[in-house]
C-alpha cells in the first residue's frame, strides 16, 4: 500500500443506515468508542472477533463487502 489508509465506507454507511450509534457498536464488540473510530479511519485494524461480531449485526451483507478497503480516486 502506498500510504493510503484503509477506510470502510460501506460499513460506516450501513451503521448510519441501520440507525446504530458508533458508541453502541463499540460496546457490543467490547472496545472503546475512540478505538472504533481509529479502526474505521484505518489507524488500527479490526481483529477477526470484531469482524465476526459486527458481521452478525449486518447479516445480509457479506463481511468482505462490509470491510472492503475502498478508496476514492479522482477521474479528472
Amino acid at each position: 500500500m502506498t500510504g493510503l489508509k484503509p477506510h470502510f465506507p460501506v460499513l460506516e454507511a450501513e451503521i448510519s443506515k441501520a440507525g446504530f450509534k458508533k458508541k453502541d457498536i463499540a460496546k457490543a464488540i467490547g472496545i472503546e468508542p475512540r478505538t472504533l473510530t481509529n479502526k474505521l479511519k484505518g489507524k488500527t485494524e479490526f481483529n477477526l472477533t470484531e469482524v465476526l461480531e459486527i458481521g452478525t449485526m449486518f447479516p445480509d451483507i457479506p463481511p468482505v463487502e462490509l470491510f472492503s478497503h475502498k478508496t476514492e480516486t479522482s477521474t479528472s
